[in-house]
């Protein structure tokens, strides 16, 4: 599998690690919903990603869509509570996260699924992440980008309110939380632009999809 990957300084660092998760910033949605986010988060992000595109078992996706079958415009991955994640800093990742949003939270992030944006045809479309638990009460999701930054867009459930922008990549952390997948929807649009790729570990709780 080919990429072609744009470095940049934290990126292209040789050690894998993480930083303190101290300087996060939270944003209030409204609703109940609010994001926090951390730029460059994990170090070593672009050798972490080059890691992932070559060892993690991707498979390419059918869905119905519209009374036909269409291939899902991304490469995909799921760890489930009792796997053992691709790379021990992710296993470090989910630890770091569930303590520090444990009172928030209550339990700790259990799954890791996995999206791989090759280029700017793949994409994710308008969603809330609403399946188990998450349809009925608070929760929180943790995306942890590597690769070329993406955007990812937030919105009000139905597209009623204004649409923010975040481009994650290279280490960036960005979490969703209290009402966010209820309240609100998230997608990763495609582009015409020249895009180099990406991939997204998203962490949640057991039972949140």
């Amino acid at each position: 599998m080919s990429f072609h990957l744009q470095s940049t300084l934290f990126g292209s660092a040789d050690e894998i690690g993480l930083r303190p998760l101290d300087g996060i910033a939270r944003t209030e949605l409204g609703l109940g919903a609010w994001i926090d986010l951390l730029p460059g988060w994990l170090t070593g992000a672009d050798a972490l990603f080059e890691r992932l595109v070559a060892e993690v078992p991707w498979r390419a996706e059918r869905r119905p869509m519209y009374e036909r079958v269409v291939d899902v415009p991304r490469l995909l991955a799921h760890y489930g509570q009792d796997d053992v994640l691709p790379h021990p800093v992710l296993a470090r990742a989910r630890e770091a996260l569930g303590a520090h949003y444990a009172n928030e939270l209550g339990e700790p992030f259990s799954t890791a699924g996995l999206c791989y944006y090759r280029d700017g045809r793949d994409s994710v479309a308008w969603h809330g992440d609403r399946g188990g638990r998450a349809s009925t009460r608070d929760t929180m999701i943790a995306i942890l980008s590597v690769g070329e930054p993406r955007s990812l867009l937030l919105r009000p459930a139905g597209g009623a309110g204004p649409t923010a922008r975040h481009a994650l990549g290279h280490g960036d952390l960005h979490v969703m939380g209290g009402s966010c997948q209820r309240t609100f929807e998230h997608a990763v649009p495609k582009t015409t632009r020249p895009t180099g790729p990406r991939i997204s570990v998203q962490f949640r709780p057991h039972r949140v999809w």
